[in-house]
């Protein structure tokens, strides 16, 4: 594992672009058609703006995205779908293939089947994400399912998850935040190649410290990313400021 800390969230999202980039072109540069990952929230915003305006033949990447709320109509300010289309999609035309979480479906179990399909299809070169103020990876809540190979399960959003995504101001109130989810499990996840781990400010200082230097232990998700072989992790100062070196 490999830490970079920056001195603000900018240039933590240019540093972890750039990272990601590099796994990119490296990964295009051994065969025609290639497979990422992206993450949403407010720890990407930067790192993707970065990466979408990249020297990168778009034609070539598959893009799959992490998680979805259940329920919440991908018109909300807080779907992941619109998310990604508004920062990522629309401004890639040339995209071979964006691979939605639709959490709107009407059927979850089929919309579950049909992700763990697509996926299985593919190799996973580079997964951008972060972690949460409790740690999770994905929406894999403490306890996270460890053991799993099914790449995307339905989630239970613990309280803590749900009172960050009210933190971020995606939502009024706690009431409006889902309480489910459907979420890229945590093996799959690590059968990334590259794995980057964008994780900007303070409120997440003790979940940095603990998933990069406690044990690993399910309670703590992110902690799971000590085992990934090639994890790069991005922090600012304020992020890193728990850190004991």
């Amino acid at each position: 594992m490999k830490i970079t800390v920056s001195e603000n969230k900018q240039a933590l999202g240019k540093l972890a672009a750039q990272s990601g980039i590099h796994a990119i072109q490296e990964a295009l540069a051994k065969k025609p058609r290639i497979a990422i990952i992206l993450a949403t929230g407010t720890s990407q915003f930067e790192m993707l703006e970065n990466l979408t305006g990249a020297d990168i033949d778009w034609s070539r990447v598959t893009i799959f995205h992490l998680d979805e709320y259940i329920g919440l109509p991908e018109d909300h300010k807080a779907s992941f779908r619109r998310y990604l289309r508004e920062r990522v999609v629309d401004k890639l035309p040339s995209l071979y293939r964006f691979v939605g979480v639709n959490g709107s479906a009407d059927n979850i179990g089929n919309e579950i089947e049909r992700l763990n399909r697509l996926i299985r299809e593919q190799e996973i070169d580079v997964c951008f994400a972060g972690i949460g103020e409790n740690a999770h990876l994905a929406f894999n809540d403490p306890p996270a399912d460890f053991t799993t190979t099914e790449p995307f399960l339905q989630v239970t959003l613990d309280e803590a998850c749900r009172q960050q995504q009210l933190g971020e101001k995606w939502f009024n109130s706690l009431e409006e935040v889902p309480t489910q989810a459907i979420s890229m499990s945590i093996q799959q996840i690590m059968r990334s190649g590259v794995l980057i781990l964008s994780i900007p400010d303070r409120r997440k200082a003790q979940a940095v410290k603990m998933a990069l230097e406690g044990p690993v232990d399910n309670r703590v998700p992110a902690s799971i990313v000590q085992q990934h072989p090639d994890c790069r992790v991005f922090l600012d100062t304020e992020s890193a400021s728990l850190l004991s070196e």
